[in-house]
């Protein structure tokens, strides 16, 4: 407690205007029965006490705002004054906006400058905090939007304040989706609720908008035209990932990148996407930019990691890019489940498709493998034993593909391939690219099927046929 108290009152003497400083103090002193102080101390807090006695905040997240304020407290001893300033500003923020459950707590502005105040001033300080209302979100513009977990409140506040270290990186408005938790994944969704939104001011200042009613205890604006534009972005944000990853496997088999867009939507067998959209032409140049002849994606992207997902074993990609129009960084890859017939497309451990397939027992075998071959209509026939669409599993003699047998989907009673409906394999077709992974495993996917309703769909498709092979799957 006396350690706390000794930072905390040398800290207020440094930063008089920072009244989230003040107010903590004044909460030590409180604990420490020292009521005069304490007393004082929430003077000087002024709107923020006001704010933060009516919220309610866990005991355990006062302390790791503490704690943060040590640890960048050491970190500013050791750095230059201009990245000292850097780290207030930031750990400024991270205090003003973590309590989630107080809205419309005012959001002050650090000074441009570095203030010097003496001892005999600091108590003379005038309330300069600017109070900033929430405008109508029907009139502001289309924002950047990304995706994060929707968890608890803490877990929000958590990963608002991760967001927010990297402040000068947001764009002016910033929309945040929320994504559900399955398990390790985090489910991607066509309307995926909007959590809350943040707004930049001219002045430095950001506002922040909660859209769930049980957190802010509220009645959010109306959201109708951000959502809106949400599902288009979600629907964009698919797209992209599906031409990043076709850009990868063109790198690895070429040995550099693509010229043209054309070159990805070849014929049949060059077919590395069954076609283009508007989306992909729009932002080729950009996915190729963000592209190394390593085979990583490169660029202005910060990833910030979700501290709940420390159990999963691929790499997170659970919160946003900041300022970046490419959410997704991990590729798209297929999972095969036995236990409970499901086939997903993940990226990373975000969950973005969970179909229902037809299996051949122990007949499939547990293994890694890549798409190495997509064909339109195998064996000349759409409604043939194989069905409209099929992808060879590198060298082996199975394949994803349809059926001729609906009744099938969800029952092992094919000789180790894996069966799809119609519908559901023509959608894989056109999201996945060659040389998309391929585990197949058991008991690692939810039983909840997660298919759209609009369903992902590419245009001016080329020939993807194959009339001169017979096709000799493990059907």
């Amino acid at each position: 407690m006396v350690k706390n108290s000794i930072f905390l009152k040398k800290y207020v003497e440094q930063h008089p205007e920072n009244k989230m400083g003040w107010y903590l103090l004044g909460k030590e002193y409180e604990k420490n029965g020292e009521e005069g102080k304490a007393n004082y101390c929430f003077n000087q807090s002024s709107d923020v006490y006001e704010a933060f006695e009516h919220s309610r905040v866990p005991d355990d997240v006062w302390k790791e705002y503490q704690d943060r304020l040590f640890h960048q407290s050491r970190n500013r001893e050791r750095r230059t004054y201009k990245i000292r300033l850097l780290l207030l500003t930031l750990m400024f923020l991270f205090l003003i906006l973590a309590p989630l459950e107080a809205p419309g707590v005012t959001v002050a502005s650090i000074p441009a400058e570095k203030q010097t105040l003496t001892n005999d001033t600091e108590k003379n300080q005038a309330d300069n905090v600017t109070e900033v209302k929430v405008k109508d979100t029907a009139s502001i513009n289309i924002p950047t939007f990304t995706a994060q977990h929707r968890g608890s409140s803490q877990e929000t506040a958590r990963n608002l304040a991760l967001l927010l270290d990297y402040s000068s990186a947001l764009p002016i408005k910033m929309a945040v989706l929320g994504m559900e938790r399955k398990d390790k994944w985090l489910i991607w969704k066509q309307n995926m609720p909007l959590t809350y939104t943040l707004d930049k001011m001219a002045n430095a200042q950001i506002v922040f908008q909660s859209y769930d009613p049980m957190a802010c205890d509220c009645t959010p604006p109306d959201a109708t035209d951000l959502k809106a534009s949400a599902l288009e972005w979600v629907k964009k944000q698919e797209q992209l990932v599906a031409l990043s990853g076709a850009i990868r496997f063109f790198v690895q088999e070429n040995g550099r990148l693509p010229a043209r867009l054309e070159e990805l939507s070849q014929p049949f067998p060059n077919n590395v996407i069954s076609g283009s959209t508007e989306v992909m032409e729009q932002y080729f140049d950009t996915i190729k930019a963000r592209y190394t002849s390593s085979t990583t994606l490169a660029g202005n992207t910060v990833t910030l990691p979700n501290k709940e997902d420390s159990g999963s074993t691929t790499n997170d990609n659970t919160s946003s890019n900041v300022g970046d129009d490419v959410f997704f960084e991990q590729p798209l890859e297929i999972i095969v489940d036995k236990a409970n017939h499901r086939l997903a497309v993940v990226s990373g451990n975000i969950l973005l498709r969970n179909y229902e397939v037809g299996l051949g027992g122990g007949k499939t075998p547990e293994e890694d493998f890549v798409i190495s071959e997509k064909v339109v209509n195998p064996n000349g026939s759409s409604n043939g034993e194989f069905g409209s669409r099929g992808m060879q599993l590198s060298t082996s003699n199975y394949a994803i593909h349809g059926t001729d047998e609906p009744n099938s989907i969800g029952l092992d009673e094919s000789n180790g391939c894996i069966r799809m409906t119609q519908e559901d394999v023509e959608e894989l077709f056109d999201l996945v690219p060659m040389g998309t992974k391929v585990s197949i495993v058991k008991g690692v996917l939810p039983d909840e099927l997660l298919v759209p309703t609009e369903r992902y769909k590419s245009r001016h498709r080329q020939d993807q046929t194959n009339p001169l092979k017979t096709y000799h799957w493990l059907n």
